[in-house]
């Protein structure tokens, strides 16, 4: 049976072009997208019966050497790189230090998202939301409406009504979370959790499923979003994110340019969302 693995490596072969690697076409139509399974072999020094078995999941123990020579010959980047390695670490039975799952978020966290008139709000491993100041959360125009358990930045892309008229651009936004999902995936493959979510789009979304089979992996630290608020109308916002120390969470900050109309649509999201309210305890989601 095919491993995480093996089905990444399909998908990078796929996405391969012969004359990308210095292999001639020749004449005829191929019939295999991408690249042959043989062809991989012979590029990466390998054979074509051992190549096959590491995509069908039969080998589970390839080399540092192996593994980097596969990475040579399908052009992958540094951040695939990585993560072919992660999938054969995890493949291979292997598991990295564990990385405390705390849900609680402590309380200085707490009143660094109280101290920003920025949208800010913290996640998990999972994108759940588990705690936000007012104008994240009112960044998110209806996750409010969801209870606390269901409050999920990826569910939330995916699944509810008001994300795709909120996103300026959801298909790239959306493709762009799916490859951040993927990196996460690929270092913690066993997480319920992530699988569950997972499972959930897969069944419930329309463009989730051939997004996830597309095994794109990038994750996310800065960037821009851009955002057709009902309160504030079009906001291009920047994004940073800021990982808690200790914890698998992280904290994703919204800023603008001061002096700019995005700076101003800001201002006046967090004075709307506010409403005299601050992110205690009482208030994390």
């Amino acid at each position: 049976m095919s491993t995480e693995l093996g089905t990444f490596l399909k998908a990078c072969r796929a996405r391969r072009k012969p004359d990308e690697v210095g292999i001639p076409a020749g004449p005829g139509v191929r019939r295999t997208p991408g690249l042959r399974r043989e062809e991989v072999a012979a590029i990466t020094g390998i054979s074509a019966d051992y190549y096959t078995r590491l995509e069908q999941g039969r080998e589970r123990h390839p080399s540092d050497a192996v593994l980097d020579a596969l990475a040579r010959a399908l052009l992958l980047d540094a951040t695939e790189h990585q993560h072919l390695h992660n999938l054969a670490r995890h493949a291979s039975g292997a598991r990295p230090p564990e990385q405390p799952e705390v849900e609680s978020v402590r309380p200085s966290v707490l009143r660094l998202l109280d101290s920003l008139d920025s949208p800010a709000y913290v996640l998990n491993r999972c994108n759940d939301v588990v705690a936000a100041n007012p104008t994240g959360l009112a960044l998110l125009s209806g996750i409010d409406q969801w209870p606390a358990s269901r409050r999920n930045t990826t569910r939330y892309l995916f699944l509810h009504p008001s994300a795709r008229t909120l996103m300026v651009r959801w298909a790239e936004m959306a493709q762009n979370t799916v490859a951040d999902l993927r990196a996460t995936f690929g270092d913690n493959p066993d997480d319920q959790r992530l699988r569950a979510l997972v499972e959930e789009l897969t069944v419930k979304s329309e463009e989730f499923p051939a997004m996830w089979a597309r095994h794109e992996v990038q994750p996310k630290s800065v960037g821009v979003k851009e955002f057709d608020h009902p309160a504030v109308g079009r906001i291009a916002l920047t994004y940073e994110v800021l990982a808690v120390s200790g914890t698998d969470q992280r904290i994703i900050v919204y800023q603008a340019e001061p002096g700019t109309p995005d700076h101003d649509a800001l201002t006046l999201l967090d004075h709307v969302a506010r409403g005299g309210t601050r992110a205690t305890p009482e208030h994390r989601v």
